[in-house]
């Protein structure tokens, strides 16, 4: 059950973004820093990536944990209200990323993820941008 009331569920879930979360600028912040030149939101590619790296013709989703379901993570828990909506929603979520990597993988990109919950450490996350390529 919901400890919010439905309005203060509804302004929290309305502060919620798409773009510049914060593991979106930590990681950013990273390709700076290693002087990697990248593009955001690229509205001409499906599923319009978090980033874009053209000259290695790379991409890099930035997941949130809960958004995207990622396996064997705390983040991603199933709030206890209204588990049919968001089952569908998380699924949907799922799908759609699935059909773009694939149709992304097609048009000859290299297609990455990184998780909200792989931002916390920069060393780590550094080493990981710096093995995607």
């Amino acid at each position: 059950m919901d400890n919010l009331t439905k309005e203060q569920r509804t302004l929290c879930m309305s502060r919620i973004r798409s773009k510049n979360t914060k593991p979106e600028l930590v990681v950013r912040k990273v390709l700076s820093k290693i002087g990697i030149r990248y593009r955001l939101h690229n509205s001409k590619l499906p599923g319009r990536p978090d980033i874009t790296i053209s000259k290695a013709k790379t991409i890099i989703f930035i997941n949130g944990c809960f958004w995207h379901q990622h396996k064997n993570c705390k983040k991603q828990a199933l709030p206890a209200s209204n588990k049919d909506y968001w089952e569908k929603k998380l699924k949907r979520n799922i799908k759609k990323q699935k059909q773009d990597v694939r149709a992304l993988r097609k048009l000859g990109w290299k297609v990455h993820k990184i998780w909200e919950c792989q931002t916390a450490d920069e060393t780590k996350l550094t080493k990981r941008v710096m093995q995607i390529l």
